[in-house]
């Protein structure tokens, strides 16, 4: 695929808990991820909240990309994390609730990258997953960063009734060169499956490639 392709992964989106503090390890892989995202010419999105997703849009923004941010303004949620850097947003998405923000997310985002986090990272890890299996061959790949994956995945190969396939639609990474590399791989592959289809109509065709 020559560099003049319109490229198939064209949204990143990034995911990780809402603590982490700019000197933190799980903030500084983040900024620097997105950063490196956005100079190979590709848009970030996330929650639009504080730690790894203000960490992912300050990266993105240092690097010259566009960052796209999806919320929303909970009334009863208490232990909602709030907003961060919008302000630094290209674009911002309001939603209903959690539920439709993390829908919204997986539909555009191309690839995501799961970092360290709480209740709320584990959920979006899970439906991203989930949807992937789904649609193994044309599915949006994931990237799961940080040592502490494998050893969580292993536990789910041995204790889980969750097919083979599903182990397939991820990587894993330690690096932000990690993160840029698996694009790459990525990029060919699914240009190759998506040369090879047939166009997608419908209400499913934003949740795979």
């Amino acid at each position: 695929m020559s560099d003049t392709t319109e490229k198939v992964i064209q949204t990143v989106a990034i995911f990780g808990h809402s603590l982490a503090k700019e000197t933190d390890p799980d903030f500084i892989a983040a900024y620097d991820s997105a950063k490196l995202v956005a100079q190979s010419g590709r848009k970030i999105i996330n929650g639009g909240g504080p730690g790894v997703m203000y960490a992912a849009t300050k990266g993105a923004k240092d690097g010259g990309g566009e960052v796209s941010v999806v919320y929303y303004d909970p009334k009863r949620a208490t232990e909602f994390e709030g907003r961060a850097g919008l302000q630094l947003a290209d674009e911002e998405q309001k939603e209903a609730n959690y539920i439709d923000r993390t829908q919204k997310l997986l539909e555009l985002g191309d690839m995501y990258v799961i970092f360290n986090g709480g209740t709320g990272t584990v959920s979006e890890f899970a439906m991203a997953w989930a949807v992937a299996k789904l649609y193994f061959g044309h599915h949006k790949p994931l990237v799961l960063y940080g040592a502490f994956w494998q050893e969580i995945m292993n536990v789910f190969w041995k204790h889980m009734k969750v097919q083979e396939d599903a182990y397939r639609v991820f990587k894993y990474a330690i690096t932000p060169q990690d993160v840029i590399k698996h694009i790459d791989d990525y990029e060919k592959l699914m240009y190759k499956h998506i040369k090879e289809g047939e166009p997608c109509v419908g209400g499913e065709c934003s949740l795979f490639l």
